[in-house]
């Protein structure tokens, strides 16, 4: 049997609005193995978002647990936060998140120029993850000189760039059509075939048919968990 990668338990997310309180997560707990692709779906204010920031350890839950591959990131300072979540996750933005006045390769390098001791093959990183999402001859190109689906391509090269354990993609084919976000969806499951632990934010149907595992949220709850059968 598998050890999970990720093994939530029991999470709570509570907000204080005024003299009431809101529970973004309500005692959520799931566990997510290595290689699989999941899909995190549920309609605005149902908590998806929430467990996304707390898996990339940009939030910290009221109470419960969180750990990725053994580490608990519920205790963790900031400091230390911050360096684990530049090494284990990789983030995959609905806007892309590129830095316009930069190339395809400088935005791609950047999680590694952030590494201290800072890699020794940044050049040989930035080529392989360019290669790997078809854009290899793209690596000069600014932003504002790539389509959107490029762009995406660039945003999933720079998260892939620095080997994370998990890639985290909030809502990845929000910004593009549905031709570009079907290959943005298909590049994913590539990806995922080469072993890569991929969860997928979204709160539509047709970006979460791609994955293999889909958990559905309502109201900071888990109401399916549901892995698809082998075709």
């Amino acid at each position: 049997m598998k050890l999970p990668l990720i093994k939530c338990n029991d999470l709570t997310k509570v907000y204080k609005m005024g003299q009431s309180e809101v529970y973004a997560l309500n005692g959520v707990s799931l566990e997510i193995t290595k290689g699989e692709f999941v899909a995190i779906i549920g309609s605005s204010g149902s908590g998806k978002s929430t467990l996304m920031n707390m898996l990339g350890g940009l939030d910290k839950p009221s109470s419960g647990e969180i750990r990725i591959n053994g580490e608990n990131l519920s205790t963790m300072s900031g400091k230390k936060l911050a360096q684990f979540r530049n090494v284990t996750i990789g983030f995959v933005f609905q806007q892309f998140q590129l830095l316009p006045k930069k190339t395809a390769h400088k935005n791609v390098s950047l999680p590694l120029q952030y590494r201290r001791p800072k890699p020794d093959n940044i050049d040989a990183s930035v080529k392989k993850g360019l290669e790997m999402v078809g854009l290899a001859d793209r690596a000069a190109h600014r932003p504002t000189e790539l389509s959107g689906g490029q762009q995406q391509r660039v945003a999933i090269a720079r998260a892939l760039v620095g080997n994370p354990q998990v890639l985290l993609a909030d809502e990845p084919t929000g910004a593009l059509d549905s031709k570009t976000s079907e290959a943005i969806m298909t590049l994913l499951q590539d990806l995922n075939r080469q072993g890569i632990t991929i969860i997928v934010i979204t709160h539509e149907d047709e970006v979460a048919a791609y994955a293999e595992r889909v958990i559905e949220f309502r109201d900071g709850e888990i109401i399916s968990d549901h892995i698809k059968k082998a075709a």
